[in-house]
């Protein structure tokens, strides 16, 4: 019997761990289960064509609320084509209404709620080896048109042929579709029992050759020990563990291969301080110096332990993704969280002093009891914790979720089909959340995407608070007409200029003294980190060192109280070469040529002393000279520099150029500043 598993992932990078552990659990029957992937990029005509020629007997969508309407569509067409084909679904989006589900899409045949391995085995044993009734396997609902034979008994049908047995599971439909309306068509099981331990389930990295330049997802539990209305995953309030021993063995196979990047899918990963520590432990002792591991965790469960292996961890080997959520402690507590802000800022800020963990932070916007001022205060609040990426989300009204259930008392309109999005609350309207859609988007191309860093930290001291900021590009694209069109990194860049160009000056005319952070002592920030500065010291243990600099690399010389076009345009020159060994440059840089003898002294003596850049050791100076960039900046930071970029070096958290300062008698202390930020 042919089998086959397809996933319609959100993006290339992305694989499906739920199908390849489906797969991995078929037992004797894996050989006849085949696996599918695509993404929601795909054309329908695409996945609807690599399907059919599968020629499947048993196909299985792995559902969720990003791929839903691909899903059902692609299986619209197929049943029409392969009328014999039985397709089954699973996954969180259609396993709380499955009934529901199979009475709006008569081309399902049934549904695998809950946890699938165990029912996976069970179907295949059905379908293929013929033992038992659907009526017998925990976890399912189906129609009675994908039960092989009549009620009476199989027999030795079973084991028919192909077109035998396509044609019984027709007869058999079509008897179904002729019962009397009094008998319903839909049947459902109990709830499949989860397994008490992770380690029944095999390890589905075999073969890591279809797993080029895409993220490897891992599971080490399942389950989560809070209650956050919001999530899914409250509803298993078990946790279930891999065991240690199965854990290091897995870890130790990633390693090995060098794969890039592994991302932990357990919902509170550090919600056991002993288990916690020892795969920290063990990842640090083995580390490879180039996979990186990713973990969600709550900050506020870290422990002194924790963030002593965290702040001697390798640059890169780690990152970890934080759901904040709101400071609205009453939106807290409808949400069911007891985690303080105080306590995630302060774990946070020590984590990122330490500059070798990449940090992710979540809001979400629609929360009950959040209004839109609300939400910009908690908004301003976690941006000043400065993490790598902030990420502004949007509530999804879930079914099966304790929200979902207190829509209506919420005052709750939210989308009817996937993802469910909030539309409205009896705390925000609908125009403040679209508005806060822009400011997401704002957010994402200028302070997610690491590339206009130093630039967006000048911006900042142009507005009484981070907020203001984004809000101000937001109107920016709109009186521009910019949203909606693609922009090239050099239009982000030119646009940028313009825009802080235009706030510039109106913070240096005559009402300046109304401007926003012309006393660093007045900034909100100042008690988290001080205002954009640009100086440029020393090294990352340098900035570590400093209270509450959490990108290190760079420390505090000058405060731009209101930069003016020279200090913009460096920045920005800046934000484009950390970034690029940029072939072109702006219109509005200063003239090369005009320091083209003074660089070509400079790697000249390079060729001859290797004091700077010894790892390209062989290449004679014109080599070194297209390889990396040298930069005269006439005041970055209050005085002159040359700054030396050297791409073969990047900071793992940033991806920007590591950088050394030339001096004019062109001395240095030889260090390798390979991640620049801003105090």
């Amino acid at each position: 019997m042919r089998v086959l598993l397809t996933a319609i992932n959100a993006k290339y990078i992305h694989s499906n761990l739920a199908v390849y552990s489906l797969r991995a659990s078929a037992g004797r029957y894996e050989p006849q289960v085949e696996l599918l992937e695509y993404t929601i990029n795909h054309q329908p005509e695409e996945i609807f064509a690599g399907i059919y020629r599968k020629e499947p007997e048993l196909l299985l969508f792995s559902c969720y609320i990003w791929n839903r309407r691909a899903v059902i569509e692609a299986a619209d067409a197929l049943k029409k084509v392969l009328p014999g084909t039985v397709i089954w679904a699973g996954g969180p989006e259609v396993s709380y209404d499955a009934e529901e589900f199979l009475r709006q899409n008569p081309q399902f045949d049934g549904v695998m709620r809950g946890e699938g391995e165990r029912t996976f085995y069970r179907l295949l044993e059905y379908y293929i080896g013929g033992v038992g009734e659907l009526a017998e396997i925990p976890g399912i609902a189906w129609r009675r048109s994908a039960e092989l034979c009549p009620e009476d008994g199989r027999g030795s049908q079973i084991c028919s042929g192909p077109e035998e047995t396509a044609a019984l599971r027709s007869e058999v439909r079509q008897a179904a579709r002729l019962l009397p309306a009094a008998i319903d068509p839909i049947c459902r099981t109990a709830p499949v029992c989860p397994m008490t331990s992770l380690d029944e389930l095999p390890f589905v990295y075999r073969d890591l050759s279809q797993f080029e330049n895409r993220i490897l997802y891992y599971e080490s539990s399942r389950g989560c020990p809070f209650s956050c209305s919001y999530c899914l995953s409250s509803v298993d309030k078990q946790v279930r563990y891999r065991s240690l021993e199965l854990v290091e063995r897995d870890l130790a196979f990633f390693l090995e291969k060098r794969v890039k990047q592994v991302k932990f899918v357990d919902r509170t990963f550090n919600c056991s301080h002993a288990r916690t520590l020892a795969i920290w432990r063990f990842l640090k002792e083995h580390d490879n110096g180039v996979t990186n591991f990713h973990f969600e965790i709550s900050a506020d469960l870290l422990n002194e332990e924790e963030l002593e292996v965290l702040g001697t961890l390798r640059p890169g080997l780690v990152q970890l993704e934080i759901g904040v959520q709101t400071v609205n402690r009453e939106a807290l507590a409808a949400i069911h969280r007891s985690a303080p802000f105080e306590k995630i800022a302060e774990h946070v800020n020590r984590i990122s002093r330490g500059h070798n963990i990449h940090q992710h932070l979540d809001l979400i916007a629609g929360l009950p009891y959040e209004g839109f001022e609300s939400f910009r205060e908690s908004f301003d609040a976690v941006y000043r914790l400065y993490p790598q990426e902030l990420q502004l989300g949007f509530l999804k009204v879930l079914k099966g979720s304790e929200m979902h259930r207190r829509a209506e008392e919420y005052g709750i309109l939210y989308r009817g089909t996937p993802p469910y999005e909030v539309l409205a609350t009896r705390w925000i309207t609908c125009g403040e959340l679209l508005r806060l859609k822009e400011i997401e988007e704002m957010l994402e191309v200028y302070y997610n995407s690491q590339q206009f860093r130093f630039t967006i930290r000048a911006a900042e001291a142009l507005f009484a608070r981070p907020i203001e900021l984004y809000e101000a590009l937001a109107d920016y694209y709109k009186e521009e007409k910019l949203f909606g069109r693609a922009h090239s990194r050099g239009q982000r860049l030119e646009i940028l200029r313009q825009f802080m160009l235009g706030r510039s000056e109106k913070c240096a005319s005559a009402d300046a003294k109304k401007c926003a952070a012309t006393d660093v002592k007045k900034c909100p920030a100042a008690d988290v980190r001080k205002c954009a500065a640009a100086g440029i010291e020393g090294s990352a243990a340098t900035a570590a060192a400093a209270e509450n600099s959490p990108a290190g690399g760079l420390m505090e010389e000058q405060i731009f109280d209101t930069p003016g076009r020279a200090e913009i345009d460096e920045l920005l020159l800046l934000d484009l070469y950390l970034r690029e060994n940029a072939k072109s440059r702006p219109a509005w840089a200063p003239d090369p040529g005009e320091t083209r003898e003074e660089t070509i002294r400079f790697y000249q003596e390079e060729e001859r002393t290797r004091r700077y850049l010894p790892h390209l050791a062989g290449r004679n100076w014109k080599q070194l000279m297209r390889m990396t960039h040298l930069e005269h900046f006439a005041q970055l930071g209050g005085r002159e520099r040359w700054l030396l970029f050297d791409y073969e070096h990047r900071d793992p958290l940033t991806q920007d150029a590591g950088v050394r300062e030339i001096a004019e008698d062109g001395s240095s202390d030889g260090r390798l500043t390979t991640s620049l930020g801003i105090c």
